[in-house]
C-alpha cells in the first residue's frame, strides 16, 4: 500500500508499465466535471470509476481485496479514511473471491486519513475498506490490470 499525493506521483511511474498513462490522465482531465461513472483509458486493462458517494462509519466498511486489478484511488472531494490490512493476515472472508472482489469481516490494521489530492495504491496485497467519512466523497478510482 502507498499513500502520496499528485505533486510526487511521477515517483511511482514505473511500479507499473500503465502508471505513466494514469498520471497523465489525471494531468489532462477535468474529473470534477465528470459524471459518476466507468470511463475506460486502455480498454479493461486501464478504466476509471468516478464516484460520488456518503460517507459510511468505520464499523459498517468491510475490508476488500482483488487479484486481478490494482487500486489508485484518488480522492477529489471530502477526506477518505481508508481502512488497511495485510491480505495475508484475514482470516475472516465474508463469502469467496468472485469478479475480482472478496471481502473480509475482520477489522483493518490501521486506518488512512486520505484528504483531496492524495491517493493510495492498493496491490493484490492489500485489503482495504474505502469510503469511511463523516460527509460526501467524492473520488476517482483507476483499476490497473496485475499482468
Amino acid at each position: 500500500m502507498i499513500l502520496s499525493t499528485l505533486s510526487q506521483a511521477d515517483r511511482y511511474v514505473a511500479l507499473h508499465p500503465l502508471f505513466p498513462r494514469i498520471f497523465e490522465y489525471i494531468r489532462n482531465t477535468d474529473l470534477l466535471a465528470l459524471a459518476p461513472g466507468r470511463y475506460p483509458i486502455v480498454g479493461e486493462q486501464l478504466f476509471v470509476i468516478l464516484e460520488s458517494v456518503a460517507g459510511r462509519t468505520r464499523e459498517a466498511a468491510k475490508l476488500e481485496c482483488h487479484r486481478k486489478y490494482i487500486d489508485i484511488q484518488l480522492v477529489l472531494e471530502g477526506t477518505d479514511e481508508m481502512g488497511w490490512k495485510a491480505l495475508a493476515d484475514c482470516a475472516q472472508p465474508v463469502s469467496d473471491y468472485k469478479e475480482d472482489i472478496q471481502f473480509f469481516h475482520d477489522a483493518p490494521a490501521t486506518w488512512i486519513a486520505t484528504p483531496p489530492g492524495a491517493f493510495c495504491i492498493f496491490f493484490p496485497e492489500d485489503a482495504h475498506a474505502p469510503l469511511v467519512a463523516t460527509s460526501n466523497i467524492r473520488k476517482a478510482i483507476f483499476k490497473i490490470e496485475v499482468e
